[in-house]
C-alpha cells in the first residue's frame, strides 16, 4: 500500500543503543519484544519457547533471572537461539553480573533499587566487559517510597522521576547505553508519563501498557496506549503485555505496526465481518488462513471480501484478494485486476499456494541484490 502525506509518522529523535545486534532508537526500526514465562531454569522449555517467539518476529526476548541458577542458565539459553536475551533483574546486583557473564545482551535493570553506588559500579563495569546495554524499566505499581509520600499515588510525574533519577545515576558514572520505560496498567498513566519523558531526554524509549489483561481485553488497552504513542512517533521499542503466549505478544505488536504503516512483515489481511450477502464463510476462511500463512515473513496485503459490494474496490489496494462470487464460483485478483475463478472446496488451500509463490517471488530480487 501507498501511504498518502497525511498518513506519515514523525519519529521521535532519541539517540541510539543497540541490544546485542539489534539498534534501538535513532532512525533505526522500532523493534517489537517478549519476555518468556516458562521456569528459566527449564533450559529445553525455555528455549522452544524463544524459539516460537522469533518465528512469530521477536527481534527481542526478556528472560526473567530471578535467582544465581537462572542467571547461570542463561549460558546455554543464549547459545541456542538467534535473537538477542534481555536479563530481567529485581533487586540483587549480584545477577545482573552474572547475566552479563553469561552472555546476555541486555539488563533490565534499575540502578537506584541495587543498593551502593560501588554494586552500581560493578553492574556497569560487568555491562561494559561484556557489551550489555540496559533498560531502566520503571512500573507504577512498583515507585520508590519516597515518590510515593512525595505525589500521594501514582502519576505521570513520579513516574517520570523516578525513570531520571536511575538514568543520572548511570549518567554520573558516564555509563549512556540505556533505554527507559515507564510502565503502567492505566493507558491514560502510561501514555501521559511517556509524552511527558519525550520531551525532557532523548534516550531510546521502550514502550508498554504493562499487565494489559487477557488476549482480547490486552489487546484493545494495547492498541490504544501504544497505538497512541506510536502515531506520535513516541517509541523505540515495543512490548504488548497480555496474560497470553509470549508469542501471541509478539503477533499482536507487529499489527499495531503494520497497522499504522510503520514496519511491515508477513500477510496483513483485509477482511470483511461478513453478512448476509457472503458467498462463502469469511470467518472460518479468515481464521485459517491466518493460522497458515504465520510462517510467511514476506510483507504481503491480502484482501478477504465476502460479496461484490466491497470486494473489487479493496481488490485495488492488495497484493492478491477474493471476492465472494454467486454459484460457488469466487473471483480471485491479482494486483488489483481480475485474474480467475475458483470454487468453494479449493478456496483456502489455493489461497495459500498464491500467496507463497507471492512472496517467493518477491524475495528473489531481494535476494539477488545481496
Amino acid at each position: 500500500m501507498n501511504y498518502r502525506p497525511y498518513q506519515k509518522i514523525e519519529r521521535r529523535r532519541s539517540r541510539r543503543i543497540h541490544v546485542g545486534q539489534v539498534p534501538v532508537g535513532g532512525d533505526t526500526p522500532i523493534s517489537v519484544q517478549t519476555m518468556t514465562n516458562t521456569p528459566t531454569t527449564d533450559v529445553p522449555a525455555t528455549i522452544a519457547q524463544i524459539r516460537r517467539c522469533e518465528q512469530a518476529g521477536a527481534d527481542i526476548v526478556r528472560v526473567s533471572c530471578p535467582d544465581q541458577e537462572s542467571a547461570l542458565a542463561l549460558k546455554e539459553i543464549v547459545r541456542a537461539v538467534d535473537v538477542p536475551i534481555v536479563a530481567d533483574i529485581h533487586f540483587h546486583y549480584r545477577r545482573a553480573i552474572e547475566a552479563a557473564e553469561s552472555g546476555a545482551a541486555c539488563l533490565r535493570i534499575n540502578p537506584g533499587n541495587i543498593g551502593s553506588n560501588e554494586r552500581v559500579k560493578e553492574v556497569i563495569k560487568a555491562a561494559r566487559d561484556h557489551d550489555c546495554s540496559m533498560r531502566i524499566g520503571v512500573n507504577a505499581g512498583s515507585l520508590e517510597k519516597h515518590l510515593l509520600d512525595k505525589y500521594g499515588e501514582p502519576n505521570p510525574e513520579a513516574l517520570v522521576e523516578s525513570a531520571l533519577e536511575h538514568a543520572k545515576i548511570l549518567e554520573d558514572n558516564d555509563f549512556h547505553e540505556f533505554k527507559i520505560s515507564v510502565k503502567a496498567s492505566d493507558v491514560f498513566l502510561a501514555v501521559t508519563a511517556y509524552q511527558q519523558l519525550a520531551e525532557v531526554c532523548d534516550h531510546p524509549l521502550h514502550i508498554g501498557i504493562t499487565e494489559a489483561g487477557g488476549r482480547r481485553t490486552g489487546t484493545v488497552k494495547s492498541a490504544i496506549g501504544l497505538g497512541n504513542l506510536l502515531w506520535a512517533g513516541i517509541g523505540d521499542t515495543v512490548r504488548v503485555s497480555l496474560s497470553a503466549e509470549p508469542e501471541e505478544e509478539v503477533r499482536v505488536g507487529w499489527e499495531l505496526l503494520k497497522s499504522l504503516g510503520i514496519r511491515h512483515r508477513g500477510v496483513r489481511i483485509i477482511s470483511c465481518p461478513s453478512c448476509a450477502r457472503q458467498g462463502f464463510n469469511v470467518i472460518e476462511t479468515v481464521s485459517a488462513l491466518e493460522e497458515r500463512l504465520g510462517h510467511i515473513e514476506t510483507p504481503i496485503t491480502l484482501s478477504i471480501i465476502g460479496c461484490v459490494v466491497n470486494g473489487p474496490g479493496e481488490a485495488l489496494m492488495t497484493d492478491l484478494g477474493l471476492t465472494g462470487g454467486g454459484a460457488g464460483r469466487h473471483m480471485i485478483y491479482r494486483a488489483g485486476k481480475t485474474d480467475h475463478t475458483i470454487s468453494a472446496d479449493r478456496l483456502i488451500d489455493h489461497i495459500v499456494e498464491l500467496v507463497e509463490a507471492k512472496a517467493a517471488e518477491l524475495a528473489q530480487p531481494k535476494a539477488a541484490a545481496e
